[in-house]
């Protein structure tokens, strides 16, 4: 489309400026031109480098000036000649197709489309209409996922996702802002979520064994049609966003695994409040030192079996027991019995929680 595009003014305006005038694109091929039979040819002078030079640059007779900038220059305009005049018509010419093209991006670009979908930019009448427009496949499982730079290098995150994803038909990278990226990819029948997150482990692998860039990814559900991708895309943010609070050591979370994480993090503040007071009525967990919260810890990492857990700490049977006696002492709850277990454990994501300093409300 847009070579029709660039021909169409390209054909407007060889009266106005009385020379060969044309567009080339990033693999050297002249896709518009004046002169119609020169369309297909391929310029070798004209490299990927030579496209990125700012300002006009003049090879074999020509004046040239790139436009395009994601994530490079994709195209050039050029004039015959290398007289000023043919500079200012380049430039100009350049300014126009790049206005053009941002205007024909915006209404009729399938990524730009998916951008306004996830960013609920777009009214859900209008969704099918302009996926219909664009010919969009509306009826396959795709799922969000949400790529959070933590730590920068050189390197543009941006374009080594890209480069994971070529199929720009199936799959759709979205710069969000200067450190989310989003990826919109679509995905067979009967994809399991272990497989999501091997895909999500090999963009997180890619970024800082190579490129020394680290990143967190939160995994959305799997949906069908356009309409729920945004769903998708909320999904993979909350992911993030409870990681961050639950699960900090954790580069992949996903919305499917938050359980009970996700319940707390969606309580309001004064309920959890309320809660922490009416399950430490006796003893606060403040009074709760950091050797025994850890002990704690261990404890339910090994599923309340205390023998395997004085193991794990190199700690004698009684000394552990001891440990969960004072900690009964203080609390009124057994760890060892599985109700008060699991009430302590919730209180313990709660505190977490709120520790975070969320929203109150």
């Amino acid at each position: 489309m847009s070579n029709r595009l660039f021909q169409g003014v390209i054909h407007q305006m060889r009266d106005a400026i009385d020379r060969t005038i044309g567009v080339i694109d990033e693999t050297s091929v002249i896709i518009a031109c004046s002169e119609l039979g020169r369309i297909g040819e391929v310029n070798d002078s004209i490299t990927a480098e030579v496209l990125a030079t700012p300002g006009t640059f003049v090879v074999n007779g020509y004046t040239f000036k790139s436009f395009g900038s994601r994530p490079r220059p994709e195209y050039a305009v050029f004039v015959s000649g290398s007289d000023p005049e043919a500079g200012r018509y380049a430039s100009l010419l350049a300014v126009s197709l790049s206005s053009i093209k941002q205007y024909y991006d915006e209404k009729y670009d399938r990524g730009n489309f998916i951008k306004n979908v996830i960013l609920d930019n777009i009214l859900p009448g209008d969704i099918y209409l302009k996926a219909r427009e664009l010919r969009f496949n509306a009826d396959v499982n795709r799922v969000c996922m949400l790529i959070k730079i933590t730590s920068k290098s050189d390197i543009s995150a941006y374009d080594v996702v890209q480069n994971l994803f070529p199929d720009k038909n199936k799959d759709f990278i979205i710069n969000i802002n200067e450190n989310d990226i989003a990826l919109v990819k679509e995905i067979r029948a009967g994809i399991e979520p272990k497989d999501l997150e091997k895909l999500a482990s090999s963009i997180v692998d890619t970024l800082s064994s190579e490129f020394y860039t680290h990143c967190v990814v939160g995994i959305g559900t799997t949906v069908t049609g356009i309409k729920d991708l945004a769903r998708s895309f909320k999904e993979a943010q909350v992911a993030l966003e409870v990681g961050k609070v639950f699960d900090t050591e954790k580069p992949i979370v996903s919305y499917d695994n938050l359980g009970i994480a996700r319940l707390i993090y969606q309580l309001p503040t004064t309920l959890c409040d309320m809660f922490l007071k009416e399950v430490f009525k006796r003893g606060s967990i403040e009074s709760l030192d950091h050797e025994t919260l850890f002990t704690i810890q261990r404890f339910f990492e090994n599923n309340l079996n205390v023998s395997e857990t004085s193991r794990k700490l190199f700690v004698h049977r009684n000394t552990l027991v001891y440990r969960l006696e004072k900690i009964k002492k203080i609390t009124g709850l057994d760890l060892r019995e599985f109700e008060d277990a699991i009430v302590f454990k919730v209180a313990l994501m709660v505190k977490k929680y709120l520790s975070s300093n969320p929203v109150k409300f």
